[in-house]
């Protein structure tokens, strides 16, 4: 967030800043009521309109990480707007209102990395789906996409908010966390990219090359787009802290991270309303071609007579539904 200048107008010290500034917080206001709109429609969908598959747990995940990402800065950046525009940035408030928007910048490191590894877990398992599909319809832990998405949700907050506190209370270990931050999202982003590779390899250049399904070209997507978008935000972060430096133009990476926040519920209704070379359909048509069980089956490759999938196990998802 760019400085601002403290001026006595009165018996009042106002928060005055750049008409520059005013633009862009607008601009990033448009973005992340743009996000939240998409993300909410992708909640609303995966949560009521249709039962629930390993995958679709991750995608629920995700869009939650995002939408808070979104709805945090939405707020902060709203108040900081408002602030300005009605000249009541007292200066009294001014530590306190430092310190709050470090705890949002926290936090939003803490949903973007908690977007990788969602990405890197929805990369991996359904990489293992396509290279070993008896064993993964035959031995995969009924929970384990629960489990996995609590695990990441918990590894993740309790490093930022250690890195939190040592920068509340003036500790030495803030260089700690933050390397093992670094360590934790090189081997996470490996991880993501080598399933992926993997996975489109199997796919395309194996003994029955197949066409990829909606579901791997939304996931690859999402993984093209992070690397793109999310990830300056968490490298930008991480040599400020190591360096006490900032390596690229910090507005240009944080509208990134906001647009990678943005940008999923776009990739799935585009890949969704894709067919016969142009875009047809609604919102809800689309989605559910991307996430429903029985049109993702048609696409893999077919299983042995005999081995349950999980979709005849469980029952079509969205049965009724048009």
């Amino acid at each position: 967030m760019e400085k601002t200048n403290y001026v006595e107008h009165g018996e009042r010290k106002c928060l005055h800043a750049p008409g520059g500034l005013m633009v862009l917080l607008a601009f990033h206001l448009v973005i992340c009521v743009f996000g939240m709109v998409g993300n909410g429609i992708v909640l609303w969908f995966l949560g009521f309109q249709m039962k629930r598959n390993p995958f679709t747990v991750y995608i629920l995940n995700l869009a939650v990480a995002d939408c808070s990402m979104l709805l945090l800065f939405f707020l902060l950046s709203l108040g900081y707007l408002i602030l300005t525009i009605i000249c009541y940035g007292l200066i009294s408030f001014h530590p306190f209102i430092n310190n709050f928007v470090y705890a949002v910048e926290f936090l939003c490191h803490f949903f973007v990395l908690s977007s990788l590894g969602l990405l890197t877990a929805i990369s991996t398992e359904r990489s293992f789906s396509v290279i070993f599909p008896i064993w993964y319809r035959c031995q995969r832990p009924k929970h384990l996409s629960g489990i996995v998405s609590g695990v990441l949700w918990a590894s993740i907050g309790s490093f930022i908010l250690a890195m939190y506190l040592c920068y509340l209370f003036h500790q030495r270990y803030g260089t700690l966390f933050s390397s093992v931050i670094t360590v934790y999202s090189v081997i996470l982003s490996l991880l993501m990219l080598i399933s992926n590779v993997s996975m489109v390899i199997r796919l395309r250049c194996g003994s029955q090359r197949r066409h990829l399904g909606k579901l791997y070209v939304a996931v690859v997507l999402n993984v093209i787009f992070f690397f793109a978008f999310g990830m300056p935000f968490t490298l930008n972060a991480v040599l400020a802290l190591l360096h006490n430096s900032i390596s690229v133009n910090q507005r240009v990476v944080l509208v990134l991270a906001l647009l990678n926040s943005s940008i999923n519920p776009v990739i799935y209704f585009l890949v969704g309303s894709w067919r016969q070379r142009r875009f047809q359909g609604s919102i809800k048509v689309a989605l559910r071609r991307v996430f429903e069980e029985k049109a993702r089956i048609k696409e893999e490759s077919p299983v042995p007579e005999g081995i349950p999938t999980e979709s005849t196990a469980q029952g079509p998802a969205g049965q009724g539904e048009a």
